[in-house]
């Protein structure tokens, strides 16, 4: 830091550096040996989505791609919608 400061850099310019807080190590991805062991990120809790592998024809996903972000969500609310007015849902 002497070294650092030393170039004029003045303790005013550390405060746009964030406080590390709680929540930013639980959502950190954490490595060992520079391999990945947890992935921060993930569903809510009390989710109560599915994960699944599903195929669906390439036309049909580029087209909800092609919609930009948030595809996945609108193509599980088309599903919803179609189940519901087929009377597959409440």
């Amino acid at each position: 830091m002497a070294k650092v400061d030393a170039r004029g850099v003045e303790p005013t310019d550390y405060t746009e550096i964030p406080e590390l807080v709680e929540d930013f190590f639980e959502q950190a991805d954490q490595h060992q040996a520079g391999v990945l062991v947890k992935r921060g990120r993930g569903r809510p809790v009390g989710s109560n989505k599915l994960q699944m592998n599903l195929r669906i024809d390439m036309d049909v996903v580029d087209a909800y791609k092609a919609q930009g972000a948030g595809w996945q969500t609108r193509m599980n609310d088309a599903l919803r919608e179609w189940a519901t007015t087929h009377g597959l849902m409440a």
